[in-house]
């Protein structure tokens, strides 16, 4: 009898595994495009129409792109609805993340929220929503959610209909980037009185859709490749960081290689991973911090708490603008605030929490993450003792022209010193982001480094 029950048990766990890994239902694919969304948003607005209704997004004609591909607010016109502040923030809190709660709280004369009407603006190409509808029939998770399997055929978005969170932090890791793509961006930490040194990085990322020379073997389990150059300032120029990242990450983790210009060396760098010190980043932010989060979820326990309304950063063209200089955006404390968009949005909400006996400066994780684009739009990190620690905010704007969503920049805020760091700011670049950009495996080799990294 015994004997009976375990194997009744076993089999049970081995049901629920298998639902918990597999792919959703043609029934449930045939949603996508219909009720739902392309990439599996909602497709209708909320009950009182304050979010509205996806019709599509933008055109790629919704306004004009400038010399060096900076792109006209489509909402240049529209004045806030209103303004959040630490004064009236009581009224709207259950539309307010615990992050936007704490930063209200801590800088109560200069951080504040401008409302604007909502407008859903994603619009993709038609490509990546027949990928996205692959992924959804055929995209599973390894075991132990650590990778992806039966992916490698669409390589978009491996979860738009979403069973846990997990699946949502991988629609993030996954989601369409425009293709290859090299971009000149700048990184600052401000002190406490608002003085910073501007960090200047050559990146590029190239997948293995772009690299037409990839070995077939490494392109089956290859998720992108990343390598970054830092030109200025003086000091930091040469050094260069280059990293594999693979979809199964159990069958082969991340890989990661830096050059020291002062050195002229390259060495492994497995540092480049978890909580592992950011780039030039004074210790305000970790590896995977980058990207509002990026790299293995393997150390930590995912819950999805479900969906809900909140002011996000949204369509924030304004900020984005070249007409700002980068003292503009920099203030003490925190951004300029003034420069910045917010909209009402659905996003999923995940927690993550450290699993027992694995390490990492964050003990719990939330993230919030925008339900039409995938992109985490807000997070936040709390330390070993449970207090909140980090609140990252990604100023999100939808590229129109080349139909991928990005951001103005992402900003990680130490609510508890006082400083933040900015990543992505790209308002002085002469020419910041280039799009479709040919790509040969050799650029990606530990041996391409020490040329990459010549000054």
């Amino acid at each position: 009898m015994k004997t009976t029950r375990n194997l009744i048990g076993a089999m049970a766990l081995s049901l629920l595994a298998g639902s918990v890994l597999a792919a959703v239902s043609p029934e449930e694919a045939a949603k996508l495009g219909s009720s739902l969304t392309p990439l599996g948003a909602e497709k209708a607005g909320n009950a009182d129409g304050s979010i509205p209704e996806w019709t599509g997004g933008l055109p790629v004609n919704a306004g004009a792109e400038d010399a060096r591909g900076f792109l006209a607010d489509p909402f240049a016109d529209e004045q806030p609805l209103f303004v959040i502040t630490a004064s009236n923030a009581e009224q709207y809190k259950d539309k307010l993340s615990a992050g936007q709660l704490a930063m209200l709280k801590r800088y109560p004369e200069t951080y504040r929220l401008p409302i604007y009407k909502s407008h859903r603006t994603v619009a993709l190409p038609q490509k990546i929503y027949e990928a996205a509808k692959i992924s959804a029939l055929n995209t599973s998770l390894v075991e132990g959610g650590n990778g992806l399997a039966n992916f490698a055929k669409s390589r978009n978005y491996a979860f738009p209909i979403p069973q846990n969170g997990l699946e949502v932090v991988w629609n993030h890791i996954t989601r369409y980037r425009g293709g290859n793509l090299k971009r000149t961006i700048v990184q600052a930490t401000p002190q406490a009185n608002g003085n910073f040194t501007l960090v200047h990085f050559e990146d590029e990322v190239a997948f293995p859709s772009g690299m037409p020379d990839l070995d077939p073997e490494k392109a089956e389990n290859a998720l992108l490749f990343f390598k970054q150059r830092v030109t200025a300032p003086a000091r930091l120029a040469g050094n260069v960081l280059l990293v594999h990242d693979s979809l199964d990450q159990v069958k082969e983790p991340r890989m990661a290689w830096v050059y020291n210009a002062g050195q002229r060396r390259v060495r492994r760098a497995p540092q480049v991973a978890y909580d592992g010190p950011g780039t030039a980043a004074d210790g305000l932010r970790t590896s995977d911090n980058f990207d509002m989060y990026n790299g293995a979820p393997n150390r930590y326990d995912w819950k999805l708490i479900g969906k809900r309304e909140l002011y996000i950063p949204y369509n924030n063209y304004r900020l984005d603008s070249p007409k700002n200089k980068y003292s503009d955006i920099l203030k003490a404390g925190h951004i300029n605030q003034d420069l910045t968009r917010y909209e009402l949005h659905r996003v999923w909400e995940v927690e993550a929490t450290l699993k027992e006996g694995e390490r990492n400066i964050y003990a719990k994780r939330r993230f919030y993450v925008d339900e039409d684009s995938w992109i985490i739009a807000m997070s936040e990190h709390y330390d070993g003792r449970g207090q909140l620690w980090r609140v990252g905010e990604a100023q999100l704007v939808h590229n129109y022209v080349q139909q991928t969503p990005v951001y103005a920049l992402e900003a990680l805020y130490d609510i508890i010193g006082g400083r933040y760091l900015a990543i992505g700011m790209r308002n002085e670049e002469k020419k910041p982001f280039v799009y479709g950009a040919e790509a040969s495996a050799a650029d990606f080799t530990p041996t391409a480094l020490r040329n990459a990294g010549v000054r």
